[in-house]
């Protein structure tokens, strides 16, 4: 490590430290820590700080990364573990879905030590842990509707600063493709889908009157970032989930004010689309299905499945966690024709590294394959059982039409994940650090409104006992005088 990684460790935990006290100190602190936490995820790819990087990799994590949402994150558990503010609610528990996302860390410590190279592996195992701890915090923390606010007002800013940074990109700086604060056209797409339902489940509960403008306009700004993207996949995509979650949540009782909101969002919607028609149609022109998928000397999405076959077949366990670009380069993409290098090459000259699209193979544009190729069968069965899980926690939030916010973020939730994986289909910036780390905080939250739901359905149910442990006889005082007590049954 250079002397500026040394620098940075000392700043590191120095800033923990501090934090940590502050927000164990001051709820008002802890407060905010969340709050900067959610809405600073997306600075994550410009401010951060790697530790053994190896930028010349092109896979899907590069190094052991570290930034300021981390140290919030950590801040706050301490905050919530040493002084709790709700003293009539547990400290801790066992968010639902933890267990398996501990099963597939665990995997991954197999997959990764067990393979070849093993570098690549743990860094992308650095990411699994940080998930998992942005999932714990968020579970912990989150417990009323106050919490609610300040992950809701987080998402506003982060859907925002895209937004705006998207039409700087795009009538200033004339950027075809727009790619906001994450780098990247698809994983911006990604992104908005994954947060913008959460929106509209907000503006339909009780949440504080001030912030529900707040929601509508953010759901515009949404829609329009996606636009930009001119992303194939997610136009629909959004638009699904968006419809969906609308579904679920509006009250079925026509008025005049909802036919105006809705035929209000039906023409923008149509405006829009309208006017970026021309530019969508081209980008669903470049390929068809067939090109995309059926030609085998065609470096579509098509081919990443064959490839995931392959190595299958090869590799029961798969190739290893991170390892897809370094196999396929090596062999499986050769193997069908493909001019790749070996990353190993010697004769690479070390400037032509930059290059990394021309030499290298991509990840695989499929979450499934590219899970499949690197963890084998039984990693994508595990990660399978994850998505389940917590697509079930969702469910459970879908026909109860009460408007508390902490069951209406849940319905949201459960159309944010839905975006996510619809999208994942086409892409594997799940994995990209925003993506992640948001994507986790969201289904801490959804654990944590899953924890509530069932402990009030339990201490309604032990009140109805104890409601019942009593019971109305007549006893007989005197002969023809009767009387109700209440007695023990």
């Amino acid at each position: 490590m250079s002397t500026n990684h040394f620098i940075a460790l000392f700043l590191i935990f120095a800033s923990t430290g501090v934090g940590m006290l502050l927000c164990t100190t001051s709820y008002r602190m802890r407060d905010l820590a969340f709050f900067a936490m959610v809405a600073g995820v997306i600075l994550t790819t410009r401010y951060d700080v790697n530790f053994l990087s190896l930028q010349w990799y092109r896979g899907t994590t590069r190094g052991v990364e570290v930034t300021a949402a981390d140290i919030l994150a950590m801040s706050v558990l301490a905050g919530c573990l040493l002084n709790p503010r709700y003293k009539d609610l547990p400290r801790i528990f066992v968010p639902a879905g933890w267990f398996l996302l501990m099963v597939y860390a665990a995997y991954c410590v197999f997959s990764f030590a067990t393979s070849e190279p093993k570098i690549f592996g743990f860094f992308e195992f650095t990411k699994v842990l940080r998930g998992i701890v942005f999932f714990v915090v968020t579970a912990l923390f989150v417990r009323t509707r106050h919490e609610i606010t300040l992950l809701i007002a987080g998402l506003v800013v982060t859907v925002w600063v895209n937004g705006f940074m998207a039409l700087k990109q795009r009538y200033m700086e004339g950027m075809h493709r727009v790619e906001g604060m994450v780098d990247d056209p698809n994983s911006l797409s990604m992104f908005t889908c994954m947060v913008a339902p959460i929106f509209i489940a907000a503006a339909m509960s009780d949440i504080p009157r001030w912030l529900k403008p707040f929601c509508w306009i953010s759901c515009a700004i949404a829609g329009l970032t996606v636009l930009l993207t001119i992303s194939r996949a997610g136009v629909p995509i959004f638009a699904m989930v968006m419809f969906g979650v609308t579904l679920f949540t509006i009250s079925w009782k026509i008025t005049f004010k909802k036919v105006f909101v809705c035929g209000l969002v039906a023409m923008v919607s149509v405006v829009a689309v309208f006017k970026a028609w021309d530019m969508l149609m081209t980008r669903y022109e470049q390929a068809t299905f067939e090109e995309e998928y059926m030609k085998k000397n065609n470096e579509g999405r098509g081919v990443y499945f064959r490839w995931a076959g392959a190595i299958m077949e090869d590799h029961f366990y798969g190739v290893g966690f991170n390892n897809w670009s370094w196999w396929v380069s090596a062999i499986y993409g050769p193997r069908a024709g493909f001019p790749y290098r070996r990353y190993e090459d010697d004769s690479i000259p070390e400037y032509e590294f930059d290059n990394q699209s021309a030499l290298f193979a991509a990840p695989a544009h499929n979450l499934m394959a590219l899970t499949a190729g690197e963890l084998g069968v039984p990693g994508l069965i595990i990660f399978g059982l994850v998505w389940m899980r917590w697509f079930w926690m969702g469910a459970l939030f879908l026909f109860r039409r009460a408007t508390d916010p902490m069951i209406r973020i849940g319905i949201g939730i459960f159309f944010c994940t839905s975006g996510v994986f619809l999208q994942s289909v086409t892409e594997w910036t799940f994995r990209q650090t925003p993506i992640f780390i948001t994507f986790h905080i969201l289904v801490g939250t959804l654990a944590s409104l899953h924890f509530h739901r069932k402990r009030a359905a339990r201490l309604k149910r032990d009140q109805e006992d104890e409601d019942e442990a009593y019971e109305p006889r007549v006893i007989e005082l005197e002969p023809g005088t009767p009387a109700m007590a209440r007695q023990w049954r």
